[in-house]
């Protein structure tokens, strides 16, 4: 969330159409509420309802978005099921059993679907997002190396480190920064555009807390090789006797990989696999924000991190950044997983892969792009202009995507692949072929024009990319 500045005193107010008053079509007239500063008196539900109505029409479509992982579409039965619950805080356990017990057999499943040796020993806990659930991930190796380094730690020569590729979402680098852990990052090299295992194994040493594993690179939703990067940390302890845990940041892979790609070992079924986290929000089919945080078992979570709050007459073990939330997201999760079982969300996965690999294959074929990837592991692909476009670049055909509604994001690579810039689109539930048609044929339309173009338009790329994770 970005942080806001105060306001101009010049700021102009809020313009109130006669009809909005309730009953008087002049009654109306006399409201001009201010916008950065409270209004001196109340004013009718509806009028406000209206206003604020207004001003959010100018948002872009969420369906249309491409850009975003999160899901924008749920049946209406989850979102009455949402609104019951919303007023239900998820921390007050003894007061809210039922949705508490619900958020207990949502992480049982989850460790069940990502095959923890023990389902029942597995321990987890739902959090506003995967934001949040690395947090608490990042929280529990940092603490799990410190114990193991007791006799030199804290000390000037023994800083943590934490192991990734450059690819990461921004909340590692939160992370690091907020618990002054050295982030020490893979680069990209040639089309390799996430963590390679030898080179993450190079940059471990005895201040190593984990390695994280993206499964499903947000940059263009490639899966990183889980499995050979354990492997090649088991190497590394054979060799020096270095025994660093894999975090797996399973945001969008790990409620999706269990269900097409079930032959892909990248979960617990990994003994260097310690934890797990996901967005039930992404293709966990729920709206923001909830997400999950699971360890193998109690030993790679360090009881003195577990909070026991003696709150409202019970105590209640807690793991979290934030207390109050409400419950509303966790009982739309246990739905969801109720409601679709493994074989619906296998079907709504896959036919959300089928529409990701059928578009790239049809942008590809309009002769202008060239692809990074496929959407043949997460449903996400990205390209690029090819070498002979020179009249445009993928800035312009974001703009111009923008002008028909659809959100698209323009955005160039992290260092040593600064000279690429894609577009990426990320297909989800609700996002249909026949839809998929359409930005197809909206796309076709402006070629002509991006083509007649004597260059590239954009000016400032930095002001145009719309996309920072």
């Amino acid at each position: 969330m970005p942080l806001h500045k105060g306001t101009r005193p010049d700021e102009r107010p809020l313009s109130v159409n006669p009809f909005f008053g309730e009953a008087n079509p002049v009654g109306g007239r006399e409201l001009a509420p201010p916008t950065h500063r409270l209004p001196d008196g109340p004013m009718p539900p509806d009028t406000a309802y209206q206003l604020v109505h207004d001003e959010l029409m100018l948002d872009g479509n969420s369906r249309l978005n491409l850009a975003t992982f999160v899901t924008t579409w749920m049946e209406p039965q989850a979102g009455a099921l949402m609104g019951e619950c919303r007023d239900k805080n998820m921390i007050d356990k003894d007061e809210y059993p039922r949705t508490a017990e619900l958020e207990r057999r949502c992480v049982a499943m989850l460790a069940d679907l990502w095959n923890a040796p023990d389902p029942s020993a597995a321990i987890g806990c739902s959090t506003t997002g995967s934001s949040e659930a690395c947090m608490l991930a990042g929280m529990a190796l940092k603490r799990r190396w410190a114990n193991r380094n007791a006799d030199r730690y804290p000390s000037r020569e023994a800083r943590p480190n934490l192991v990734m590729g450059i690819n990461v979402q921004v909340c590692w680098g939160k992370f690091c920064t907020f618990w002054e852990v050295e982030p020490r990052t893979v680069p990209m090299e040639g089309n390799r555009y996430h963590l390679d295992p030898q080179a993450a194994t190079e940059l471990c040493d005895e201040n190593t807390i984990g390695v994280v594993a993206v499964l499903g690179s947000t940059f263009d939703g490639s899966y990183e090789p889980v499995a050979e990067l354990c492997a090649a940390l088991d190497g590394l302890q054979e060799r020096t006797g270095l025994d660093i845990p894999v975090h797996v940041d399973g945001a969008s892979g790990a409620m999706f990989a269990p269900f097409l790609d079930t032959d892909l070992v990248w979960d617990f079924r990994l003994p260097r696999v310690s934890s797990i986290n996901t967005s039930g929000h992404k293709y966990g089919l729920v709206y923001p924000g909830v997400g999950w945080a699971l360890w193998r078992s109690d030993a790679e979570l360090p009881e003195e991190l577990v909070f026991r709050v003696n709150y409202l007459g019970g105590d209640m073990p807690t793991f979290a950044l934030n207390f109050s939330r409400p419950g509303a997201q966790v009982v739309a999760q246990y739905y969801t997983l109720l409601r679709l079982g493994r074989e619906g969300y296998r079907a709504v996965q896959q036919t959300a892969r089928d529409v990701a690999r059928s578009l790239a294959e049809r942008i590809q074929a309009l002769g202008d792009f060239q692809l990074l990837t496929r959407g043949d592991q997460l449903p996400v692909f990205a390209f690029t202009t090819a070498p002979d476009v020179t009249a445009y670049d993928v800035f312009d055909v974001s703009r111009r995507l923008r002008e028909h509604g659809w959100l698209v994001p323009a955005y160039t690579f992290p260092a040593k692949r600064e000279d690429l810039s894609v577009l990426r689109i990320v297909v989800r539930n609700g996002f249909s072929s026949d839809l998929a048609t359409l930005l197809v044929e909206d796309l076709e339309r402006l070629l002509p024009e991006l083509r007649c173009q004597p260059h590239p338009l954009t000016h400032d790329r930095e002001a145009a990319i719309a996309f920072h994770h």
